[in-house]
């Protein structure tokens, strides 16, 4: 499995579309800062989005909260939607398929470069956002949800504890865009899929009448993070995320897995 997933590994690296989505994931925090130094209002009905000038340690946390409505589903989805589906199309699953190594191997290590890749993106937001706030205004200590201050090297940590639990639901909509890879065996249908998937959770919760869904819906898990930001820490919206999400990465991966050892090389 570690042959594989390190040959996933560089497969995605050999990809256009690998950099094009860490491209985009670093490229939005810049011009959300570059943008901030020409106007003198900011974002303030946000988390911490009133506090972003005073520290470069606020702008990851506002990236965050914007980026989950569209721009980190779609970044996800163009490699979680094609890990399967681009080698369905070009002919070399049959290759791979029929090679010395299990189907199980080959399919772990397809999980474990996507979720690699999903993780990555985040992180390169994070990191380039955190560097361009703090040139900016400086890295300054942080203004908790709670209206606290914490030290620069608190908010750090605060902010890779978030970075994990944002990860979370972001794994949930990889692992339905790798399922439709694996079932419709087509690149832009599953991005397309998984976009979808990834808007009508955020519909669901604004809906009237879905309060009760509200909690369990994969939307609403991009907000866990939150409770990190509060003092004393509110761990109640962070352990329902990590058990919802898990939910949410597998069923859709159990499918993909069963249909992927199914497969009928002679049909590729």
């Amino acid at each position: 499995m570690t042959a594989v997933y390190r040959w996933e590994l560089a497969k995605l690296l050999a990809q256009k579309r690998t950099y094009l989505g860490l491209g985009a994931a670093m490229l939005v925090p810049l011009i959300f800062v570059i943008v901030l130094q020409f106007q003198s209002g900011g974002p303030n009905d946000v988390p911490l989005g009133r506090y972003i000038r005073d520290t470069g340690l606020a702008v990851p946390f506002v990236a965050l909260f914007f980026m989950s409505f569209w721009a980190f589903p779609l970044i996800t989805s163009l490699v979680a939607g094609d890990v399967v589906a681009s080698e369905s199309h070009n002919g070399t699953l049959k290759t791979i398929l029929t090679r010395s190594r299990e189907r199980g191997q080959v399919f772990a290590g397809k999980v474990l470069a996507t979720f690699t890749y999903t993780a990555a993106v985040v992180v390169a937001m994070a990191t380039i956002g955190l560097i361009a706030g703090s040139l900016a205004w400086g890295f300054n200590p942080l203004t908790s949800l709670s209206g606290t201050r914490v030290s620069a090297g608190h908010g750090l940590a605060l902010l890779a504890a978030s970075i994990g639990v944002y990860f979370l639901p972001l794994a949930g909509i990889a692992s339905f865009a790798l399922m439709l890879s694996t079932i419709t065996r087509n690149s832009a249908a599953s991005v397309v899929g998984a976009l979808m998937f990834a808007l009508l959770m955020q519909l669901l919760t604004v809906l009237p009448g879905t309060e009760g869904l509200r909690p369990y819906l994969l939307a609403t898990q991009f907000d866990a993070w939150h409770g990190f930001l509060r003092v004393p820490a509110d761990w109640e919206p962070i352990g329902r995320a990590a058990w919802v999400c898990a939910l949410y990465v597998a069923a859709p991966l159990a499918v993909a897995y069963v249909v992927f050892l199914r497969r009928d090389v002679t049909e590729d």
